[in-house]
Order: C-alpha cells, then structure tokens, then sequence
C-alpha cells in the first residue's frame, strides 16, 4: 500500500485478496503510528463478544463484516482477509475510550497476524507495561507481577499485556489488550487486586492495523 500510493490523505483502496477484490480504506500519515500506509485488519468492540478470546475468529479464516474495513476509525466492528494474508513488519494498535484516540507501534515481522495468533502459541513482545499502557491513557492500571505480554499471553489476551499480584501468572487479575477473557469486557483494561493504578473495568474499541 506504501508503495503504491504515496500520499497523506487515507483513501479507499482495492486488494486482491484470495482472488476476491476487497475495498479497504488505507490509513496514510501519521495519525499516531508514523508515516505510511497502514492496512487495516481488524476493529474490535470491547463491549462485545465477538473477538472475545475464544471466538473461532482468531483462529480461522473467515471474514467478519468487510464493509467495516472502509470506515476508519468507528465503531463497526470487523476482520478482514487481511488478517491471514497480508505480510507486515509492523503492527499499529489503537484504542478509542470516550471518543480519544490512542496508539502504540511496533516492529514485528511475519506472513499474517493469523500466524502469530492461529496456534495458541505464546510470542512474547518487549514494549513494556508503560507503552502499553499508553492505549488507556491516565487510568491505565496494571498489578506489578507476572507481566507477560505479546500474542497469546497467558491465554488471557490474544494480543496484549497481563499481570499479577502474586508472583507467578497463575490467577492474573489484570490486563490490557484485544481479544480477552475474563468477565464482559474483550477489549481495554480491566485491573484489580492490589494494581498500580486503581480497579479498573475500561472498554475500549480497539484497531489493529499493519505495515
């Protein structure tokens, strides 16, 4: 997408995915993740179970309300066919709380976001509990053990940050991430049990896009 349109204004663009042309609308410029083209690949409802962490999405190859993948940064959730066949070197992360909009980037190369997540495999990341934290803002609470984050952690969160109060991983009570388990909320932070920041139960809608 970079490659072919240089540009700073987001446009609608048409992918040739699986054979089947797909209009997405391609993040351009730096709205909170750098320059460039940024392909969107799923838009997640905290308040929602559908990309909750043991829906079927984050392990097939089916699409969920394309339409959602050309409207930017609202409210319809999606999964596009980005998410098994677009190769990427670098995820951009995005929460929306009460209308703010926040972002975290970093560097990760693989085939798919299917790849990393499909397996259940836990793939550790090394951005820090302040990066992440950086999605929720002020609240942000986090408890001060285990703290393993990345895809798949802890089977808790499918890309994000879990911790403890006791010093092993075994009954995590707080997290920030996309596609959790625990409770109603699949997308945000949710902390209590002694965390750094005060009991937390925050939904965000959350965006996740590649580079």
């Amino acid at each position: 997408l970079f490659v072919s349109n240089r540009s700073n204004a987001s446009q609608l663009v048409t992918l040739d995915l699986d054979s089947k042309p797909i209009t997405v609308l391609c993040q351009m410029g730096d709205f909170g993740c750098g320059d460039g083209g940024w392909t969107p690949v799923m838009k997640t409802d905290g308040n929602k179970a559908t990309f909750h962490y043991d829906s079927h999405y984050w392990s097939d190859k089916n699409q969920y309300n394309t339409p959602g993948g050309r409207t930017g940064f609202d409210s319809q959730e999606t999964k596009l066919p980005t998410y098994w066949n677009t190769p990427f070197s670098k995820i951009c992360l995005g929460m929306k709380i009460s209308g703010q909009l926040r972002f975290i980037v970093f560097n990760k190369q693989a085939n798919s976001l299917h790849s990393l997540i499909a397996d259940g495999t836990y793939r550790a990341t090394s951005l820090g509990r302040n990066e992440w934290k950086k999605l929720i803002g002020a609240h942000g609470s986090l408890q001060l053990n285990c703290n393993k984050e990345g895809f798949n952690a802890v089977g808790i969160a499918r890309i994000g940050y879990v911790a403890n109060q006791e010093n092993d991983c075994g009954t995590c009570d707080s997290r920030i991430g996309f596609g959790t388990r625990g409770g109603s909320n699949t997308c945000g932070n949710v902390a209590s049990h002694s965390p750094d920041n005060g009991d937390r139960n925050i939904k965000a809608m959350g965006y996740i896009l590649v580079q």
